[in-house]
């Protein structure tokens, strides 16, 4: 991969990531906003926020493994054991995601405070959260099999 390539994709990493963390820094005050628009929704505002803050937690361990495995990739040591592990914990982030998205749907719910709106935003997260995880999963098959096909190439030599 070009190195051009590969800091491009590494500012866009960080970038997502300071978007993400501006975010997190306004959502208390958009909640209390919320709150005092739908009072009978108010109760509801510290257990939303506290699901969002902790399903932030995988979002950025997934990210700092994708920053590391661009920086495999720029090292050209993408053939190796650290990028499987890399991939494995990103795929287990991705899916972690979906299901605290599909806990607080399904909480949502039981309260009877989940808006279509909400219902279309959880599930996108569900959805792409879910694809990428499918996603890290082929990656991680593919480099295992490209890892033993390497040591088969060394052990032939």
């Amino acid at each position: 991969m070009e190195r051009g390539k590969a800091i491009f994709l590494k500012v866009a990493v960080i970038l997502l990531g300071v978007i993400i963390l501006v975010s997190c820094t306004l959502l208390p005050e958009l909640a209390k906003y919320t709150a005092e628009m739908y009072p009978e929704y108010a109760y509801l505002q510290y257990p939303v926020l506290f699901g969002i803050y902790i399903t932030v937690i995988p979002f950025y361990i997934a990210l700092f493994q994708a920053y590391k495995l661009l920086n495999y990739i720029e090292t050209k040591n993408v053939f190796s054991q650290l990028s499987v592990r890399s991939l494995h914990t990103i795929q287990r982030c991705a899916v972690t995601i979906s299901i605290l998205y599909v806990i607080g749907m399904v909480g949502l719910l039981i309260f009877n405070a989940l808006h279509p709106g909400i219902f279309l935003v959880g599930m996108a997260i569900i959805f792409t959260s879910f694809v990428v995880a499918v996603f890290a999963m082929v990656l991680q098959a593919l480099l295992k099999s490209a890892l033993e096909m390497k040591e088969e190439n060394k052990l032939t030599v």
